[in-house]
């Protein structure tokens, strides 16, 4: 890689970057919030409908990620994040028809706008912060950005669910008690309504923002072609980001990664429900999850380089998610709502040792490597889906139909950290 940042320039840059990991944390876990409130102010019938709000977030990453890397190419990198900020706002201010008509379709468009915006956003900033520095010290960086991103992401549930969620058990008793269509109407209308304003100042927030990054001296980083040429057998260069194993694989860890972190964020909450929990209650637990991240990241601050690689990071965090998964499928009550919680302790390392590792020796390909990797944070729009269907569809029980869904994929993520980061690789030293 060849950057040309000095020591003050690199820090300015990584207070920017901080920022934006800010914004779409408090964006991308509001939705552990919009689940509940949707399902009660558009009527849902079932979890499967209601968490088609992570669907049609998550799944945007999948359709824009590999264009995003196309727009970056064009862009760069700090043109392409000031533009992902703007189709973010684009998305916030669809929240206003929708709201106004209480229509569900309208919402998810909005949720996908939002994604599109963040998929663009996460294909730029990701790789800039890996390769802004050492790429030994990368997992620590994004541990950095992922205090960032997580302090929103505590905030985020309980400010929105304070707002709109205001005396939600006692709204949702009137919504199934009254017999009048034209009084329901009226507590549904009002209670979507509230989203509005919110969304409103998001909108006007995340504009600002992309003024102020484009206007920024956010510096351009340039990856070095022969970065990419690490050798194969037989002493011929790659010539294509699908040559890399350990890429591939890595794309697989993150999909996996991903589905299990909004299980444990966006999906404590219907769990809680499934238990007979009230919603006055279960609207804040995403709030603990993400707590307990922000406490794995600081763990991560302080020990990687230094006395964890961040192969074994992953390691060790793999490791913790199995016990923590066992121990939610041993448990009952506010017990099991701990394991999931603690979960989060577990997660939070994966994603920030999980980058550095896949994008090893990549050089030219790093921003095509990079879309791949966002790709796969599709797989947030598809284990909550599987987790409902198995609960509801299969009729597992609860914890059953949970675990089935962790246990599998913190496996997988065990096999990357110890084997597949290495697959294909002859020089296995820097990373990890």
């Amino acid at each position: 890689m060849s950057t040309t940042t000095t020591a003050p320039r690199r820090g300015n840059a990584l207070f920017i970057i901080g920022m934006l990991f800010f914004i779409f944390g408090f964006v991308t876990w509001l939705n552990g919030t919009l689940i509940p409130f949707l399902k009660l102010a558009c009527e849902l019938h079932t979890d499967l409908q209601a968490f088609f709000v992570t669907f049609a977030f998550y799944i945007a990453y999948f359709f824009l990620a590999v264009p995003s890397a196309l727009i970056l190419q064009k862009t760069g990198y700090k043109n392409g994040m000031a533009l992902g900020l703007f189709v973010m706002a684009l998305g916030s201010l669809v929240f206003v028809p929708a709201a106004s008509s209480r229509n569900f379709s309208l919402f998810l468009v909005g949720l996908f706008v939002q994604g599109m915006g963040l998929s663009l956003l996460q294909t730029a900033s990701n790789p800039y912060i890996t390769i802004l520095g050492p790429l030994n010290s990368a997992a620590k960086r994004i541990s950095i950005m992922g205090i960032c991103n997580k302090v929103a992401g505590v905030l985020s549930p309980i400010i929105l669910g304070a707002i709109v969620l205001k005396n939600a058990s006692s709204l949702e008793m009137q919504v199934h008690s009254t017999t009048d269509e034209l009084q329901r109407a009226v507590i549904l209308n009002e209670l979507a309504g509230r989203v509005i304003v919110p969304y409103l100042v998001m909108a006007g927030i995340l504009i600002i923002l992309s003024v102020a990054i484009k206007m920024s001296s956010l510096p351009e980083i340039k990856e070095d072609a022969s970065d990419a040429a690490t050798p194969v057998a037989g002493g011929i260069a790659k010539s294509s980001v699908f040559q890399y194993p350990h890429l591939l694989l890595g794309v697989l860890c993150i999909f996996l990664y991903v589905g299990v972190e909004v299980l444990a964020g966006d999906g404590i909450g219907t769990f809680g429900r499934a238990m007979g929990l009230p919603l006055d209650q279960t609207k804040y637990f995403t709030a603990f999850t993400l707590a307990a991240m922000l406490v794995g990241y600081v763990i991560g601050i302080i020990t990687i380089p230094r006395y964890l690689s961040q192969s074994t990071a992953l390691r060790v965090c793999a490791i913790l998610a199995l016990i923590f998964s066992v121990g939610i499928l041993l448990s009952n009550g506010y017990v099991a709502i701990l394991f999931i919680a603690l979960l989060g302790l577990a997660n939070s390392l994966m994603w920030p040792a999980i980058w550095p590792l896949a994008l090893e020796g990549l050089g030219k390909f790093t921003k095509i490597a990079s879309a791949l990797l966002v790709m796969g944070i599709a797989g947030g729009a598809l284990m909550p889906l599987l987790y409902t269907s198995l609960k509801d569809d299969v009729h597992l029980s609860n914890k059953v139909a949970y675990c089935i869904c962790l246990l599998p994929c913190y496996a997988y993520i065990l096999y990357y950290a110890v084997s597949g980061h290495k697959a294909g690789l002859k020089r296995t030293g820097r990373v990890s």
